[in-house]
């Protein structure tokens, strides 16, 4: 039996509306790395990772994966109001990463500003609503 000392993060779910502008978005935009891209029965499996990480995948889920017809609806709903997932990354300069997203035309919903806990950090907004912040710890 665990006592949840053995436990690990491996993956974690990203609502999007369509793989390959998901796809376009995280790798080419955002320059994640593909880890994983194949087809199952009634869907795709893709996930993207920082190259830096190799033990986490960001599996860019579409509702028709999911396989239970209410919590599909559920998923559909929460893309039409905006999926409001939150991803937070680490960067070297939140400054050069938010001129980057910008002239990429991201949506932005926060300029860079240094915050009281010690990180300047910037917003974005992913094509289906989901935030993003890109933190530089400083000092």
């Amino acid at each position: 039996m665990s006592n949840g000392k053995d436990l690990a993060l491996t993956h974690v779910g990203v609502l999007v509306g369509d793989h390959d502008q998901a796809l376009e978005f995280y790798r080419d935009t955002l320059g994640l790395e593909v880890r994983q891209d194949m087809p199952f029965a009634g869907g795709r499996w893709l996930t993207v990772g920082p190259a830096n990480q190799p033990g986490i995948e960001f599996v860019l889920e579409t509702p028709a994966m999911v396989p239970d017809e209410a919590a599909r609806a559920l998923a559909e709903s929460r893309l039409k109001d905006g999926a409001a997932g939150l991803l937070i990354f680490t960067v070297q300069s939140a400054d050069d990463t938010f001129a980057r997203l910008r002239d990429a035309n991201v949506e932005v919903t926060q300029e860079p500003i240094t915050q009281p806990y010690g990180v300047r950090d910037c917003g974005f907004r992913d094509p289906w609503g989901n935030h993003l912040r890109f933190s530089e710890v400083q000092g």
